[in-house]
């Protein structure tokens, strides 16, 4: 039987690159993680967003 992990939001937010995608783990509220898979040209895209909406 497989260990259980309990599933939390307690982590980190972060990015790491594999391969030629970014892989972006933001952690909920409710517990768990959300994972978005991006490319260079997304990430550069939500940079702007986020920017815009953070000044």
């Amino acid at each position: 039987m497989a260990a259980m992990k309990p599933r939390t939001g307690d982590g980190p937010m972060e990015v790491t690159k594999e391969g030629r995608s970014l892989i972006m783990r933001v952690p909920l509220e409710g517990g768990g993680r959300l994972v978005v898979e991006l490319n260079a040209a997304e990430a550069a895209e939500l940079k702007e967003c986020l920017v815009g909406v953070t000044e």
